[in-house]
């Protein structure tokens, strides 16, 4: 005789990762803001050309700059698969890998403040 209540435990909530805020690193020299956003700029307008599919870059980074329960419904909708919860590592349904810089998902902790603010 079986066991009736055996489960599956690949299927059901608990298979997807929860996204959480990513831990706090340092860049190799203090960097402005308007440095910052010039490098994620740059990546955004480049990353479409290593492969995957626009949508889920464009979903990517709407949930980069969106808060956590926003970046999860983004991320779960997109049917991304997160393999890192702060979404350096992400693939999509058809396993193209997505490939995220901490700058991109995320402030160095050497962030300085502009001279002209």
């Amino acid at each position: 005789m079986g066991c009736i209540s055996s489960r599956d435990k690949t299927t059901g909530a608990d298979s997807a990762k929860k996204i959480r805020k990513p831990k706090p690193w340092k860049h190799t020299e203090a960097i402005t803001r308007e440095q910052l956003n010039r490098m994620r700029e740059e990546f955004w307008d480049t990353a479409p050309h290593y492969g995957g599919r626009q949508e889920i870059w464009d979903a990517l980074r709407a949930a980069v700059e969106a808060e956590l329960s926003m970046a999860q419904a983004i991320v779960d909708s997109a049917g991304v698969i997160v393999q890192n919860p702060d979404l350096t590592v992400c693939y999509d349904e058809r396993g193209a890998k997505y490939e995220l810089p901490k700058y991109v998902v995320s402030e160095p902790t050497n962030l300085v403040r502009d001279n002209n603010s």
